[in-house]
């Protein structure tokens, strides 16, 4: 018997297939309809989520730190995607036709049980802390002369200011990026098939560069929507969070089709 090749579309990566704009759309109405059947997960999730926003806002502000809320903020929608692990489940379950029980679905939290997600957690934060060190060595290069200190929210309409900014929010967004390429693709894996986080991480970069208009698209698209959702005391991430979340399954599910 011959072996048969099968040959891989280049910049495509096994296992995924292209996309379309017409691809987000249809994720993003899927998403709807997962929220909509069932919200009692998107929002039980969503509050974790708000919660913990607010309390970074009083903590920080309780310590006199006020302005370290903008790098914290800007890095926040970062850890969204942990937070809709379990709206992943919810959508998996639906898509399956299983129950929707809060057993299997907080279960999903710890992923396939083989420690690859908790990996994969370590290595977002350590990400985050890299962030936070640099917008504290932006925050010295151009305020530090002035002798502003952090707690003044009134320095950030100063022109060193608002330079700094700009370059921290141009930095933010090249850290946003990477973070968004590496976790898009790679935790709805992790938490449907047996691979490593490795594997996975490799898998969702190469789906990001094999589609970069739709999933740029896709990036800006969380990245305002979550930044909108924020302004008003976190309330809109009620609504936001749980139909980007289950939309970003749908997604994945899109990207991994044959």
């Amino acid at each position: 018997m011959s072996d048969t090749i099968v040959e891989i579309p280049e910049a495509v990566p096994a296992g995924a297939r292209k996309l379309e704009l017409a691809d987000l759309r249809a994720a993003l109405d899927a998403g709807i309809a997962d929220f909509k059947a069932a919200p009692v997960f998107g929002l039980f999730f969503a509050l974790i989520y708000v919660l913990g926003g607010l309390g970074l806002w009083f903590g920080l502000g309780a310590a006199g730190q006020p302005v370290w809320f903008i790098p914290i903020a800007a890095g926040f929608p970062l850890f969204a995607p942990f937070a809709a692990i379990g709206l992943y489940e919810v959508s998996r379950r639906r898509e399956a036709g299983e129950p929707l029980d809060w057993g299997p679905v907080l279960g999903a939290l710890k992923g396939r049980g083989d420690g690859q997600l908790a990996l994969m957690a370590v290595g977002v934060l350590l990400i985050f802390g890299f962030w936070i060190i640099l917008a504290r060595g932006i925050f010295a290069i151009f305020m530090a002369q002035s002798g502003i200190g952090f707690e003044n929210l009134g320095a950030l309409l100063s022109g060193s200011g608002i330079l700094m900014l700009l370059v921290g929010s141009a930095v933010g967004a090249i850290v946003a990026l990477v973070l968004f390429s590496i976790t898009v693709i790679s935790l709805p894996m992790l938490l449907e098939r047996e691979v490593d986080f490795v594997t996975a991480m490799i898998t969702s970069v190469e789906a990001v560069r094999s589609n970069p208009q739709v999933m740029l698209r896709w990036a800006a698209i969380i990245a305002g929507v979550m930044i909108a959702a924020m302004i008003p005391a976190f309330l809109g991430l009620f609504i936001a969070l749980p139909v980007l979340g289950h939309a970003t399954w749908h997604l994945y599910r899109r990207v991994t089709s044959e």
